[in-house]
């Protein structure tokens, strides 16, 4: 779960490496850090490759707040103002960093028994 927060500067909580992944660090902002349900920045600074295509088995939302990531696999450029929306499963990566590139990221567990079917 995650806990009530009202407005605060982020840059109160401190980037964090990520163990395994050089040129990535984060902080979590709120939520559990080793679960999926949480709210976090990612960042990749200049030239950070990251090695796999990903999927994981929860939701992912994306902003670029800063920079741009080239999406290896795709051949594409996104960078800051644009948006995901990727639903458990979605692969997603390698990713490229030519400049510092910062993201906001809400992740969440696929709710259990979805009524529309959505998703």
């Amino acid at each position: 779960m995650k806990k009530d927060l009202e407005f605060f500067d982020v840059d109160s909580i401190p980037w964090k490496p990520i163990d395994g992944l050089p040129g990535q660090s984060e902080r979590i902002l709120a939520g559990d850090p080793n679960g999926p349900n949480q709210s976090r920045m990612l960042r990749f600074e200049p030239g950070t490759v990251t090695p796999d295509t990903l999927t994981h088995d929860f939701w992912e939302e994306v902003w670029i707040v800063r920079g741009s990531l080239r999406d290896l696999r795709l051949d594409e450029t996104f960078h800051a103002g644009m948006y995901a929306c990727r639903p458990p499963g979605m692969p997603h990566g390698p990713w490229e960093a030519s400049d510092v590139c910062e993201t906001f990221e809400v992740r969440y567990e696929a709710p259990q028994n979805p009524k529309d079917g959505a998703g």
